[in-house]
Formats: C-alpha cells, structure tokens, sequence
C-alpha cells in the first residue's frame, strides 16, 4: 500500500504543478481538465489513507503519530503552514488529536534525526526558507516537496493561504458528509478572501465558492511568487547542504557576514 500512495502522491504533486502552469498560461480548458484528474487522484488517495490498517493478526494498527498527523495535514494542503492551520485540518478531516504545543518542537526533532541518519526516513518534517535561507519561524513543510514550494518569497504568504483555502475547500467538495469542523475552517478562510465577506459561517458554507475566489486571486499573484521562489531555490541549491536546505541556515550576524567577504555563504 505504502508504495501505491508513494505512486499516488508523486501524481498529485505533478498534477498540481499542471494546474499551475495551465492557469499561468490562461488556459482555462487544460486547467480544468487537470483539476478533474487531481480530484479523481486526491479521492483516491483519501480512499486508501481511510482504509483501516490491518496488522498481521487482523487487528487494527494503534493510533498514528503526531508527525504522522502533521504530515496528513500538510500533504492534504500542498502549502507551508502554521501550526494552527495544521491542527484545524486535522481536526476537520482527519484523525484529530494535534495540539499547537505538540508542534512547537518537532522540526528541532525531526533536523536531529536527520543529521543522526541523513534520509534514514520516508519523509521529514522540515521548515520553510526565507529569503535569507534562514528557518521561518513557526511554519512547517514536507521534504518531499521540491525546494521551490519550500522557500518563501515577499508573496509566498498570502499565495500559500490562497493554496490552502482552494485545498480545503476542495477536499469538502470530495467528502461525502463534511463535518462541522470542516465547514467552519472554510468559511474562516473564504472570509478572508476578496468576495468573500458573506460567506456563510455556517451549514451553508458553498465550498466551490471559496475555492473559485482563491484560485482566482491565485492566478493573480501566482507568476511573480513563482519567479521569486525560483530565486531563492536557485540560491539555496548554490549556497546551503543537504541538512540546511531542510531546516534552513543559522543566522548570520552582521559582523560575521563582514568577517567572511566574497568566500562566505550568506544566510
């Protein structure tokens, strides 16, 4: 199973980069079409995560982890994140459970096993990169993401919401029967969304609104972040290791950029 969803999330990602590259280009037929393929995968691929798993005996595996969890949330959002946002999607379509407090450590955790075994796991837990290369403060991403989705440029914030809020809004429209959690995390989102100062804070909540507003906004701030974050990719590549273009580079006092003139790495 594990190897199906490996082969179902590489097939997400690339077609989320289509989308990308069809609204880019204003092609609104392919854009369509490959939002159609990415929701027949995501439902597939919610079909196998909900399968109960099954241990040699018969019996039920335990509880999943809380990187686990956090993982689910992030893959489900396809976008750095904050803890709170990561909690509130579990909560809303997932197992649940996640506290703020349980994630205020886990990127130290996750660099720690990393430089103790490098790629010894599936995946890791990383942070984002700011323009300095440095850690972002409180936001989370996934390994698995290619570096260009990792960094944060001047708009990559309010890109990165709109990306969540059209993720969410379109995991209620694949679910059978949303939850209440779910209904209120959207309309919180599409709130915050030009258009949508009377979104429905309750049951009414019209989810392909939502979606439409943030992928319409989306397009508008969507070429310029690319070519931001594509600089500091490249950079990234350029300048940091294996470890660093994880977790991010230590800061660098002024001093000590000086100290180290033409042959220092800045952060």
């Amino acid at each position: 199973m594990s190897d199906r969803l490996d082969q179902l999330e590489r097939r997400i990602d690339e077609l989320r980069a289509g989308v990308r590259r069809a609204m880019r280009a204003r092609d609104a037929v392919t854009a369509r079409a490959l939002r159609a393929d990415l929701r027949a995968a995501e439902r597939t691929w919610d079909s196998l995560v909900s399968s109960p798993v099954q241990t040699p005996g018969g019996k039920r595996a335990g509880a999943t982890t809380v990187r686990e969890r956090v993982h689910q949330a992030l893959d489900a959002l396809g976008a750095p994140a904050q803890p709170r946002l990561i909690v509130a999607v579990s909560e809303a379509f997932f197992s649940g459970g996640l506290r703020s407090a349980q994630l205020t450590s886990i990127r130290r955790d996750e660099e720690r096993s990393f430089r103790s075994s490098p790629y010894g796991r599936p995946y890791y837990l990383c942070a984002a990169l700011t323009d300095r290369l440095s850690p972002a403060r409180g936001l989370l991403t996934l390994s698995a993401w290619p570096l260009e989705r990792r960094v944060v440029g001047p708009l990559s914030p309010r890109v990165d919401f709109l990306t969540c809020a059209a993720a969410v809004a379109q995991h209620i429209q694949r679910s059978a029967g949303p939850s209440p959690e779910s209904l209120r995390l959207v309309a919180r989102m599409g709130r915050n969304i030009p258009g949508g100062e009377l979104v429905e804070l309750g049951k009414d909540v019209d989810p392909g609104r939502v979606a439409e507003m943030a992928l319409a906004e989306l397009a508008v701030h969507l070429d310029r972040d690319t070519r931001d974050r594509a600089e500091l990719a490249a950079r990234a590549r350029e300048q940091l290791d294996d470890p660093a273009r994880l977790f991010g580079a230590a800061l660098l006092s002024a001093a000590n950029v000086g100290a180290l003139g033409k042959e220092g790495i800045t952060a």
